[in-house]
């Protein structure tokens, strides 16, 4: 027969209720720590986010303020010979006006022919003694936005024959809805320092002897010329590019850590 040991069951639930604070305090413990990696994992994200919109920023503006410069590329350019010239036109106005004209002076070439743009009208003057081509403009049409801040757009034409020189310069006007005219017509001076606002320009390669020079794009030297200013021109777009990545990348981490740490508060 068994006898009933008093206190034995008081001391059972006294041992359970002194259990207690010990396992809240694990508990706690582990919250805390996983509180602490999600946000040493954040600031982490973070760094790397802003060193990336960093890397962008000085892929942009490296230059200076005047990087994002209106600039012409093209490929397979020959003296005497013909092609399409791109002129890229960026607005970086600081009143948030936007670009409606754009003129570009035409070394008198017997041909240039503009591209039709939608939105934009576009007129060509002619030398009225040799009827050669001087001067292209594009302008705006009444109710269209042009280019509105922080965006660029491309303006193509093609002519010659082209000039019996290493480069042929297209010097720019660019007017803003508030009045505001930016001439790119600067040359680069001998030293290869690129001025504040330089002149849009164009490599030409030698006219081949007896070859076909109405645009060439399979030239190598011409082709590798041009390449390389276009890369140029690129890197600098792809840097704004950068700076948006490097935020998006940012808000989708951060996004992901917060459900992981809502998920392990209800496990």
């Amino acid at each position: 027969m068994r006898h009933h040991q008093p206190g034995r069951v008081g001391r059972r639930a006294s041992l359970r209720a002194t259990d207690r604070p010990t396992r809240w305090y694990h508990l706690l413990q582990k919250r805390n720590t996983l509180n602490n990696t999600v946000i040493r994992r954040a600031r982490t994200v973070g760094v790397v986010s802003v060193a990336a919109a960093a890397v962008g920023t000085s892929c942009l503006f490296g230059s200076g303020a005047a990087s994002a410069h209106v600039t012409a590329t093209a490929n397979g350019l020959k003296q005497g010979g013909y092609g399409v010239i791109t002129l890229n036109v960026p607005n970086e106005s600081d009143t948030n006006a936007a670009t409606t004209e754009l003129t570009v002076t035409i070394p008198h070439l017997k041909s240039a022919m503009p591209q039709a743009k939608p939105g934009w009208n576009v007129t060509v003057q002619k030398d009225p003694q040799s009827d050669e081509v001087v001067q292209i403009v594009w302008t705006a049409a009444p109710g269209t936005p042009g280019i509105p801040p922080a965006q660029f757009d491309q303006f193509q034409l093609a002519g010659g024959p082209l000039p019996s020189s290493p480069e042929m310069s297209l010097p720019s006007a660019q007017k803003y809805s508030d009045g505001t005219v930016v001439d790119w017509n600067q040359p680069t001076p001998a030293n290869g320092d690129e001025p504040e606002h330089p002149a849009p320009t164009v490599k030409l390669a030698p006219k081949s002897a007896g070859g076909n020079d109405h645009g060439d794009s399979s030239d190598e030297a011409t082709g590798s010329n041009d390449h390389a200013d276009s890369q140029d021109d690129t890197a600098r777009w792809l840097g704004g590019a950068g700076i948006v990545i490097g935020a998006l990348g940012l808000g989708a981490a951060a996004g992901s850590l917060l459900t992981r740490k809502k998920g392990g508060d209800k496990s």
